[in-house]
Protein backbone atom coordinates (compact mmCIF):
# COMPACT_ATOMS: atom_id res chain seq x y z
CA UNK A 1 0.00 0.00 0.00
CA UNK A 2 1.13 3.20 -1.06
CA UNK A 3 1.17 6.65 1.28
CA UNK A 4 1.06 9.39 -1.47
CA UNK A 5 -0.19 9.27 -4.89
CA UNK A 6 1.45 12.43 -6.71
CA UNK A 7 -0.61 13.25 -10.53
CA UNK A 8 0.29 15.44 -13.35
CA UNK A 9 -2.48 17.21 -14.22
CA UNK A 10 -3.18 18.17 -17.76
CA UNK A 11 -4.12 14.89 -19.48
CA UNK A 12 -3.81 12.88 -16.24
CA UNK A 13 -6.55 14.20 -13.95
CA UNK A 14 -8.39 16.97 -16.29
CA UNK A 15 -8.45 16.92 -20.06
CA UNK A 16 -7.87 20.75 -20.75
CA UNK A 17 -6.02 20.11 -24.42
CA UNK A 18 -9.12 22.82 -26.12
CA UNK A 19 -8.56 25.42 -23.26
CA UNK A 20 -4.84 25.38 -23.88
CA UNK A 21 -5.09 25.16 -27.48
CA UNK A 22 -7.55 27.72 -27.62
CA UNK A 23 -5.66 30.28 -25.99
CA UNK A 24 -2.43 29.36 -27.48
CA UNK A 25 -3.96 30.26 -31.19
CA UNK A 26 -5.76 33.41 -29.85
CA UNK A 27 -1.41 34.54 -28.44
CA UNK A 28 -0.69 33.10 -32.26
CA UNK A 29 -3.23 35.17 -34.25
CA UNK A 30 -2.60 38.61 -32.00
CA UNK A 31 0.69 37.73 -32.94
CA UNK A 32 0.60 37.35 -36.54
CA UNK A 33 0.90 33.88 -36.86
CA UNK A 34 -0.61 30.80 -38.31
CA UNK A 35 -2.93 28.64 -35.69
CA UNK A 36 -2.96 25.03 -35.42
CA UNK A 37 -5.67 22.66 -35.16
CA UNK A 38 -6.56 21.64 -31.13
CA UNK A 39 -5.53 17.92 -32.12
CA UNK A 40 -1.57 19.14 -32.82
CA UNK A 41 -1.63 20.50 -28.85
CA UNK A 42 -1.38 17.05 -27.47
CA UNK A 43 2.16 17.23 -28.78
CA UNK A 44 2.95 20.61 -28.02
CA UNK A 45 2.11 20.45 -24.14
CA UNK A 46 3.44 18.75 -21.46
CA UNK A 47 7.05 20.34 -20.64
CA UNK A 48 5.64 23.98 -19.76
CA UNK A 49 4.16 27.37 -21.08
CA UNK A 50 7.63 28.21 -22.93
CA UNK A 51 8.23 24.90 -24.32
CA UNK A 52 4.53 25.14 -25.60
CA UNK A 53 5.13 28.31 -27.34
CA UNK A 54 8.33 27.76 -28.99
CA UNK A 55 6.63 24.34 -30.75
CA UNK A 56 3.69 26.26 -31.84
CA UNK A 57 5.36 29.19 -33.46
CA UNK A 58 5.96 28.55 -37.53
CA UNK A 59 10.04 27.32 -37.75
CA UNK A 60 12.08 30.01 -37.54
CA UNK A 61 10.22 32.12 -35.27
CA UNK A 62 10.43 30.95 -31.99
CA UNK A 63 13.52 33.57 -30.72
CA UNK A 64 13.13 35.33 -27.45
CA UNK A 65 10.99 38.38 -28.44
CA UNK A 66 8.47 36.44 -30.05
CA UNK A 67 8.04 34.47 -27.25
CA UNK A 68 7.81 36.70 -24.65
CA UNK A 69 4.62 38.57 -27.06
CA UNK A 70 3.21 34.98 -27.10
CA UNK A 71 3.53 34.67 -23.29
CA UNK A 72 1.61 38.04 -22.39
CA UNK A 73 -1.12 37.08 -25.02
CA UNK A 74 -1.50 33.59 -23.35
CA UNK A 75 -1.64 34.55 -20.09
CA UNK A 76 -4.12 37.16 -20.36
CA UNK A 77 -6.68 34.79 -21.81
CA UNK A 78 -5.88 31.69 -20.26
CA UNK A 79 -5.97 33.00 -16.97
CA UNK A 80 -10.03 34.23 -17.82
CA UNK A 81 -10.65 30.96 -19.92
CA UNK A 82 -8.57 27.93 -18.69
CA UNK A 83 -11.49 26.49 -16.94
CA UNK A 84 -13.88 27.33 -19.99
CA UNK A 85 -13.96 23.58 -21.79
CA UNK A 86 -11.51 21.73 -19.22
CA UNK A 87 -13.42 19.05 -17.77
CA UNK A 88 -12.32 15.73 -15.45
CA UNK A 89 -11.82 12.66 -17.12
CA UNK A 90 -14.46 10.27 -16.46
CA UNK A 91 -14.26 8.22 -13.63
CA UNK A 92 -11.72 10.76 -11.66
CA UNK A 93 -13.40 12.55 -9.12
CA UNK A 94 -14.37 8.86 -8.05
CA UNK A 95 -11.34 7.77 -8.01
CA UNK A 96 -9.33 10.54 -6.00
CA UNK A 97 -12.65 10.34 -3.59
CA UNK A 98 -11.78 6.82 -2.62
CA UNK A 99 -8.37 6.87 -2.87
CA UNK A 100 -8.83 9.96 0.50
CA UNK A 101 -11.38 7.66 2.03
CA UNK A 102 -8.95 5.15 2.42
CA UNK A 103 -6.25 7.50 4.08
CA UNK A 104 -4.27 8.00 0.98
CA UNK A 105 -2.41 11.73 0.79
CA UNK A 106 -2.93 13.18 -2.87
CA UNK A 107 -0.69 15.79 -4.33
CA UNK A 108 -0.66 17.50 -7.69
CA UNK A 109 3.02 17.99 -9.44
CA UNK A 110 2.54 19.94 -12.86
CA UNK A 111 4.49 21.98 -15.64
CA UNK A 112 1.86 24.06 -16.00
CA UNK A 113 2.10 27.49 -14.51
CA UNK A 114 1.35 27.48 -10.56
CA UNK A 115 -1.13 30.16 -10.56
CA UNK A 116 -3.42 28.29 -13.17
CA UNK A 117 -2.61 24.57 -11.25
CA UNK A 118 -3.81 25.78 -8.02
CA UNK A 119 -7.04 27.89 -9.32
CA UNK A 120 -8.04 24.61 -11.34
CA UNK A 121 -7.63 22.57 -8.83
CA UNK A 122 -9.46 24.79 -6.51
CA UNK A 123 -11.77 24.63 -9.20
CA UNK A 124 -12.57 21.38 -10.41
CA UNK A 125 -11.57 19.37 -7.04
CA UNK A 126 -13.08 21.70 -4.45
CA UNK A 127 -13.36 18.55 -1.89
CA UNK A 128 -10.44 16.74 -2.36
CA UNK A 129 -7.92 17.32 0.26
CA UNK A 130 -4.71 17.82 -1.92
CA UNK A 131 -1.93 18.32 0.42
CA UNK A 132 -0.53 20.12 -2.49
CA UNK A 133 -0.70 21.26 -5.83
CA UNK A 134 2.27 22.51 -7.75
CA UNK A 135 3.23 23.85 -10.68
CA UNK A 136 6.01 25.39 -13.12
CA UNK A 137 7.96 28.33 -10.31
CA UNK A 138 10.78 30.67 -11.29
CA UNK A 139 13.49 29.02 -9.36
CA UNK A 140 12.46 25.18 -9.59
CA UNK A 141 13.56 23.03 -12.84
CA UNK A 142 9.90 21.98 -14.44
CA UNK A 143 9.75 17.90 -14.94
CA UNK A 144 11.27 15.49 -15.70
CA UNK A 145 13.58 17.11 -13.39
CA UNK A 146 12.40 15.63 -9.81
CA UNK A 147 12.51 18.95 -7.75
CA UNK A 148 9.07 19.47 -7.68
CA UNK A 149 8.37 16.01 -6.57
CA UNK A 150 10.92 15.89 -3.47
CA UNK A 151 9.79 18.72 -2.92
CA UNK A 152 6.04 17.24 -2.27
CA UNK A 153 7.91 13.88 -0.86
CA UNK A 154 9.42 16.26 1.94
CA UNK A 155 6.37 17.61 3.01
CA UNK A 156 5.72 14.85 5.54
CA UNK A 157 9.26 13.13 4.96
CA UNK A 158 7.66 10.19 2.20
CA UNK A 159 10.23 7.60 1.12
CA UNK A 160 10.70 6.74 -2.32
CA UNK A 161 8.68 3.50 -1.57
CA UNK A 162 5.29 5.28 -0.19
CA UNK A 163 4.62 7.07 -3.72
CA UNK A 164 2.88 6.27 -6.74
CA UNK A 165 3.63 8.94 -9.66
CA UNK A 166 0.86 8.90 -11.94
CA UNK A 167 0.83 10.47 -15.21
CA UNK A 168 0.09 10.70 -19.33
CA UNK A 169 3.15 11.21 -20.98
CA UNK A 170 7.18 10.26 -21.28
CA UNK A 171 7.95 13.30 -19.26
CA UNK A 172 5.67 12.14 -16.49
CA UNK A 173 7.70 8.59 -17.05
CA UNK A 174 10.98 9.74 -16.55
CA UNK A 175 10.15 12.08 -13.68
CA UNK A 176 9.31 9.44 -11.67
CA UNK A 177 12.39 7.81 -12.53
CA UNK A 178 14.33 10.38 -12.31
CA UNK A 179 12.79 10.76 -8.36
CA UNK A 180 13.26 7.08 -7.87
CA UNK A 181 9.31 5.97 -7.41
CA UNK A 182 7.07 3.84 -8.80
CA UNK A 183 5.28 5.09 -12.13
CA UNK A 184 2.01 4.38 -13.55
CA UNK A 185 1.58 5.92 -17.02
CA UNK A 186 -2.33 6.31 -17.98
CA UNK A 187 -3.58 5.53 -21.62
CA UNK A 188 -6.63 8.58 -21.62
CA UNK A 189 -4.20 11.50 -21.77
CA UNK A 190 -2.70 13.51 -24.69
CA UNK A 191 0.32 11.07 -25.54
CA UNK A 192 0.31 7.56 -27.04
CA UNK A 193 1.11 4.92 -25.23
CA UNK A 194 4.01 3.49 -26.78
CA UNK A 195 5.51 7.31 -25.69
CA UNK A 196 5.28 5.51 -21.99
CA UNK A 197 6.52 2.26 -23.02
CA UNK A 198 9.82 4.18 -24.40
CA UNK A 199 10.11 4.49 -19.89
CA UNK A 200 9.11 1.14 -19.21
CA UNK A 201 6.40 2.17 -16.52
CA UNK A 202 5.44 -0.40 -13.41
CA UNK A 203 2.06 0.34 -14.27
CA UNK A 204 -0.20 1.10 -17.40
CA UNK A 205 -3.86 1.77 -16.86
CA UNK A 206 -6.92 2.34 -18.55
CA UNK A 207 -9.15 3.46 -16.44
CA UNK A 208 -8.78 5.48 -13.12
CA UNK A 209 -10.59 2.55 -11.24
CA UNK A 210 -7.26 0.69 -11.54
CA UNK A 211 -5.04 3.36 -9.61
CA UNK A 212 -7.15 2.76 -6.60
CA UNK A 213 -6.31 -1.15 -6.66
CA UNK A 214 -2.61 0.00 -7.29
CA UNK A 215 -2.33 2.46 -4.68
CA UNK A 216 -4.45 0.48 -1.69
CA UNK A 217 -5.15 -2.78 -3.12
CA UNK A 218 -8.51 -2.54 -3.47
CA UNK A 219 -10.72 -2.13 -6.49
CA UNK A 220 -13.13 1.04 -6.72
Amino acid sequence: MKRLVIFDLDGTLLNTIDDLAASTNHALRVNGFPTHDTAAYKFFVGNGIMKLFERALPSGEANDANIARMRAAFLDHYDKHNCDLTRPYDGIADMLRALTSNGMDLAVASNKYDRAVKKIIGHYFPDIPFIAAEGNKQGINPKPDPAIVNGIMAIKGYSNADVLYVGDSGVDMQTAINAGIESCGVTWGFRPVEELMQFAPRHIVNTPAEIVKLAIGTAL
